[in-house]
């Protein structure tokens, strides 16, 4: 599967477009998954992707290990989605939903509304907790390439994963006993 990843990556640095649009389709999944978990909406994340595919093939020579590429496409995503992002905060919100009543709290689906899978709950994790996740458990990186990615140690990588399995522990303990508590989210 690497070295099949590396073929495609020499061929689409030759100049191979259907190669290139090959790499693409087969990390979209995954490239798309990491964007949905950092800026959350679909809208946001087709426009990180798109933006990811066309600095990518236009920068695709200057990757020097073909190995590599995921990890550089990830790099570039991460980057494109926290740039929305910092565009999403300059923007105003015009309306925000209301609060839902004390009295509506006890109604039953309320109560149902209040479970939380595993998937959410990573979701309800700090960014660089919830990006440290996601690159281990859902890309399979391993932690010297999510440092690469991230820019920063090892050991960094390794205490935010420490820390977020920690947090998860704690949202799965509480979901068992069916008392999730919103304070902390």
């Amino acid at each position: 599967m690497q070295q099949d990843m590396e073929l495609e990556v020499k061929r689409a640095q030759r100049g191979d477009r259907e190669a290139f649009i090959r790499l693409f389709q087969r990390l979209e999944p995954e490239l798309y998954s990491l964007a949905k978990s950092i800026v959350g909406r679909d809208e946001d994340c087709a426009d990180a992707f798109q933006e990811t595919t066309l600095k990518a093939y236009k920068s695709l020579a200057t990757l020097r290990k073909p190995k590599y590429f995921k990890t550089w496409v990830i790099r570039i995503l991460i980057n494109e989605c926290n740039q929305l992002l910092r565009m999403r905060k300059r923007t105003v919100v015009m309306a925000e939903l209301p609060e839902v009543a004390e009295s509506d709290r006890s109604a039953p689906y309320y109560e149902d509304s209040r479970k939380l899978d595993l998937r959410e709950a990573v979701e309800n994790l700090d960014e660089s907790l919830r990006i440290v996740i996601h690159l281990f458990y859902y890309q399979d990186l391993p932690i010297k390439q999510i440092a690469g990615v991230l820019d920063i140690s090892d050991g960094a990588v390794r205490a935010r994963l420490h820390r977020a399995r920690g947090i998860l522990a704690d949202e799965v303990k509480q979901i068992r006993k069916g008392e999730l508590a919103y304070e902390s989210i």
